[in-house]
């Protein structure tokens, strides 16, 4: 499976050149596609270059911190989702990715919610029940695990303040227990990268850096789910 991976484009995502995005099975977004959260304008633009990414069989997205509308108004997001019937989001939610070739599927799982930071969208007190509880529902048999937020260790730090973890650390502890075979997440900019560790290849999708910068390339790479090995695309 080819898999492609972007996050936290806060409306610049026109400025992703096509050679970025070779195309593939599957691309998924990992969330903040807005700035304020307010504007519904965001989400239409937003979906409409989505959907123009015809190189791509699947698009999954889910939302982040910045996607207010889509916790405040979810009835008027729906309504402008189902214009676009080619793109999934995910939010609390399961999806199935079925392959007619190997007559299996991929089990795919996504959630928006990260430990409250300054009170923006999708947020639960550090450590409460309540994330707890956003994290317990998360199947035990997911392949590919798609958070707004990164888990407290991998990928969650800021330039200049490498001793500085920002992810959440419940999180880490769930992914410590289903082991999930991939791992998509934003949010912390300069988190940018990829690592494996404990069987979960890790990966921090944002492409914008700190400024708010388009530097940071999207992440395409060959998946083989039954080895659990990738193969980065150049």
């Amino acid at each position: 499976m080819r898999i492609t991976v972007i996050s936290d484009l806060h409306t610049k995502h026109g400025l992703i050149p096509k050679e970025d995005l070779p195309g593939g099975d599957l691309i998924i977004c990992a969330g903040d596609i807005m700035n304020s959260g307010y504007n519904k304008n965001d989400i239409l633009d937003f979906c409409t270059w989505f959907h123009s990414l015809e190189q791509y069989d699947k698009k999954i997205f889910i939302a982040g911190n910045h996607d207010r509308m889509f916790e405040n108004h979810p009835e008027g997001v729906e309504e402008l989702l189902n214009i676009y019937l080619d793109i999934d989001y995910l939010q609390d939610e399961a999806y199935d990715l079925y392959d007619m070739d190997t007559d299996t599927s991929t089990k795919i799982y996504g959630s928006p919610w990260q430990p409250e930071f300054y009170s923006w969208a999708f947020n639960l007190p550090k450590n409460s029940l309540q994330l707890a509880a956003k994290w317990e529902a998360i199947p035990n048999n997911t392949d590919i695990l798609i958070t707004h937020g990164p888990a407290f260790g991998t990928l969650d730090t800021v330039a200049g303040r490498p001793w500085d973890n920002l992810g959440c650390e419940l999180l880490a502890q769930r992914i410590e227990v289903i082991k999930p075979k991939i791992h998509v997440c934003g949010h912390i900019h300069s988190g940018y990268g990829y690592v494996f560790k404990d069987g979960t290849h890790f990966f921090n999708a944002a492409v914008l850096d700190e400024q708010y910068e388009y530097t940071q390339k999207p992440m395409t790479f060959d998946w083989d789910k039954e080895t659990n090995t990738i193969e980065f695309v150049k």
